[in-house]
């Protein structure tokens, strides 16, 4: 009788097992996004109980509902999207929610998107292809200006380490407000980018340093001591001339830790938005340490009511700056950006003065679609030296 009962409960057990598996794949998976070979996309989301879902994206139409059947919602883009890297999130009944189906996801600054690439065009040069690859590390040097121990990501290329004797010309690489030393490798694909367009033969082998702009945090938000901290647009000291200041700390460190060409005309720096005025400040700040500037949708001068020492002078460093001959001045913004008239009064004060600089324009506004094209026309444009001074 008792092997009875003991058949009988493993013979209910396995029932069991049986109907929860059963449960477990009776729903198929949705696949969402599919991307289809005209470059239209579906997106899909499995929500029997839900009254409305829409999709948002940096897409057009940048909103649109889904339409439901059998519990799955669904929508495809009415035109071929063109070849780029695209981010979206699903608003169902009001409630902003990641797509489940998606796992590669960003996040810029507070905000976590889904992303897909649409090839074919553009967005090659964002992908992962079969070229040699380079290197991305998450370095941590000492800062004896600011007091403190800080993050960078540094990308070496692949010829770093095949060639053990040989040295590098160096790219400093500038976030915007609210990023972090993560953000152009995530959301810029930089070492995707430097790896295709070395690949080509477009662009040089060159190291690329990407620091934390953001004086106050050490490292990205959850990467540094002070634990999960909500990232955030408002932090202090972002445009107080403290960073530009601290600068040199990171140059001297790149030049002593990595096979580098130390010299000016082997360094180009460049940045978006916040990093852009970086960028304008630290290199007429420091006139013989960059020989190629890029300024991409770039703030010109911090609102604020007195200006540090640093931002003082603005003509006369200027005035220095271009004394020295920059082998490249490049300003690139779109159309549609919130600081294209900012540029444009720049731009102007340049013309005034005879200082020559080169002038890139494209649609839109200030978004990472047009940073990641901004750096890979940058990029091809800088003939870092290996020549000796």
């Amino acid at each position: 009788m008792k092997r009875i009962a003991t058949i009988f409960l493993l013979a209910f057990v396995a029932a069991c097992y049986s109907f929860a598996q059963q449960a477990l794949w009776e729903k198929a998976p949705v696949t969402s996004p599919e991307v289809h070979a005209d470059h239209t996309v579906t997106f899909r989301l499995r929500a029997p109980k839900a009254v409305r879902v829409q999709v948002v994206g940096d897409f057009e139409p940048f909103m649109a509902d889904l339409t439901e059947t059998d519990g799955v919602w669904t929508y495809t883009t009415p035109q071929p999207l063109p070849s780029e890297l695209y981010s979206y999130s699903f608003i169902v009944d009001g409630l902003k929610v990641n797509d489940p189906s998606n796992v590669f996801r960003l996040r810029d600054v507070g905000t976590v998107s889904d992303i897909f690439i649409v090839g074919n065009g553009t967005a090659d040069l964002y992908k992962v292809n079969d070229v040699p690859h380079g290197s991305l590390a998450k370095v941590w040097y000492n800062s004896p200006t600011l007091g403190a121990s800080r993050r960078m990501t540094v990308y070496t290329p692949a010829a770093y380490d095949s060639n053990p004797r040989k040295r590098f010309p160096v790219l400093y690489l500038l976030h915007g407000m609210g990023g972090d030393e993560n953000a152009w490798s995530e959301l810029g694909r930089a070492a995707q980018i430097l790896d295709n367009l070395i690949a080509q033969g477009k662009a040089k082998p060159m190291i690329v340093v990407m620091p934390n702009g953001n004086v106050d945090l050490e490292a990205a938000p959850g990467e540094g001591s002070n634990g999960f901290v909500r990232p955030t647009m408002e932090l202090p000291r972002t445009m107080d001339a403290c960073f530009e200041e601290a600068f040199p700390d990171i140059v001297k460190f790149i030049d002593k830790h990595y096979r580098t060409i130390p010299r000016k005309h082997a360094r180009a720096i460049a940045g978006l938005s916040m990093g852009g005025f970086h960028s304008l400040h630290i290199s007429k700040q420091y006139p013989e340490m960059f020989d190629y500037v890029g300024l991409f949708s770039a703030a010109i001068m911090p609102r604020i009511d007195k200006l540090p020492a640093l931002y003082q002078d603005f003509d006369g460093k200027l005035s220095v700056q271009f004394s020295k001959h920059p082998s490249l001045y490049w300003i690139a913004i779109g159309k549609d950006d919130f600081l294209y008239e900012e540029n444009v009064e720049f731009r102007r004060k340049l013309d005034r003065s005879g200082y020559p600089y080169e002038y890139f324009e494209t649609d839109g506004g200030h978004i990472w679609r047009n940073w990641r094209i901004y750096l890979s026309t940058f990029v091809q444009k800088i003939s870092l030296s290996e020549r000796r001074d």
